[in-house]
């Protein structure tokens, strides 16, 4: 049985299914939070931590196809679709394909599809990348990272950063494309910021 909790604010929203994926070796945290969330009813809220209408962490990281450095602030003016996931997460997989497609037919309205693999090693996620033909930047992820997200304890999790580099939406678990898809098209939407005096 799937649940969902969403919460609207001012064109925001975060969609948290339950259950999601969670990493096969998660930590007794992990674990201790998921009992926690079936106690009360199996629903959770990431309300009080949420960085949704906040200023989404800056971070670099090395790129696996181009082996350089790529920083979240440089795609400043773009949507960013920032995709958490793993290759042992069946949910991932699934949107994988339609994030190839979305920044094929929205690229060149300022999209900037964004992987964050959190496996523990990038042979596997190499490995899917070229089965995959994923046409948009992967990094490699790690708890520090998660932690600047709130704690990734479940896959997928993805959040919509806007032109300004806001979060506007976070997606946990299996989440409905088309409503991510509707958002991003609002986002996309939206002009262009205004350049900064030098």
């Amino acid at each position: 049985m799937q649940r969902d909790t969403r919460l609207r604010r001012d064109d925001s929203a975060i969609s948290i299914p339950f259950p999601c994926a969670v990493r096969p070796a998660s930590s007794l945290r992990a674990v201790l939070f998921l009992l926690s969330a079936i106690l009360v009813g199996g629903t959770f809220s990431y309300a009080e931590n949420s960085l949704v209408n906040k200023h989404a962490p800056p971070f670099a990281r090395v790129d696996l196809h181009t082996s350089r450095a790529i920083h979240l602030a440089d795609y400043r003016g773009k949507v960013v679709l920032l995709n958490f996931w793993a290759t042992w997460c069946a949910p991932c997989l699934l949107e994988m394909p339609r994030f190839v497609q979305w920044q094929r037919q929205y690229g060149k309205s300022g999209l900037q599809v964004v992987g964050v693999s959190m496996d523990d090693e990038d042979s596997p996620v190499r490995s899917l990348d070229r089965k995959l033909n994923l046409n948009y930047p992967v990094v490699m992820g790690d708890e520090k990272l998660g932690e600047l997200y709130g704690g990734i304890l479940g896959l997928p999790v993805t959040y919509l950063i806007d032109r300004n580099g806001v979060v506007r939406a976070r997606f946990q678990g299996e989440a409905d494309l088309g409503k991510i898809e509707e958002q991003l098209k609002h986002l996309l939407s939206a002009p262009l910021p205004a350049s900064r005096p030098h």
